[in-house]
């Protein structure tokens, strides 16, 4: 029971911002890093960073993926809903922010992303690897659960940097 309880909440709050749930899956998250979607090969241990970001727009690409972060741990529904891209590929701006809402009135969640790297740029995109840790407690009961994973959040430029899809893989 509490072993589906984190797959479902992880599944929430970690790919809120993936609408397509299937998206999650590992053949379909192989199938996009085969396609050349994301900039990497997730399962790897070496992560390079892009070479080729000038030094402002890593900058404001980290920066952007740091509001991300905040926003989401600080329930701040308007903070987050300015770095969630409106014309995502990843998700349905309006159902990610609904399951986001909701994810901030049941649960306390704390999200810490560490080896932060840039691994592929292309002007207008970028993607962004981390390693997150993510502790959640369920506000009603009290539960907490932490999970681990590897997650690439790719950002578009408009307007500013903003979130247009993320893959993530959760370790054992």
């Amino acid at each position: 029971m509490m072993k589906k309880w984190l797959v479902a909440v992880l599944t929430v709050f970690v790919l809120a911002a993936c609408g397509d749930k299937q998206e999650a899956s590992p053949e379909n998250l192989q199938k996009t890093i085969d396609e050349g979607t994301v900039g990497f090969e997730m399962m790897g241990d070496s992560i390079q960073e892009e070479a080729d970001v000038p030094e402002a727009e890593k900058n404001n690409i980290i920066s952007a993926f740091n509001e991300y972060i905040a926003a989401f741990n600080e329930k701040d529904l308007e903070r987050y809903k300015n770095i969630i891209s409106k014309n995502a590929t990843g998700f349905n701006y309006d159902e990610d922010i609904e399951a986001v809402s909701d994810v901030f009135n049941q649960y306390d969640v704390k999200r810490t992303a560490e080896d932060i790297t840039i691994v592929k740029y292309s002007g207008d995109e970028a993607q962004v690897f981390s390693n997150l840790t993510t502790e959640t407690k369920e506000i009603d009961t009290g539960a907490e659960l932490s999970g681990v994973g590897r997650q690439v959040t790719v950002l578009k430029k408009e307007d500013g940097w903003k979130v247009s899809s993320i893959y993530y893989i959760g370790s054992e």
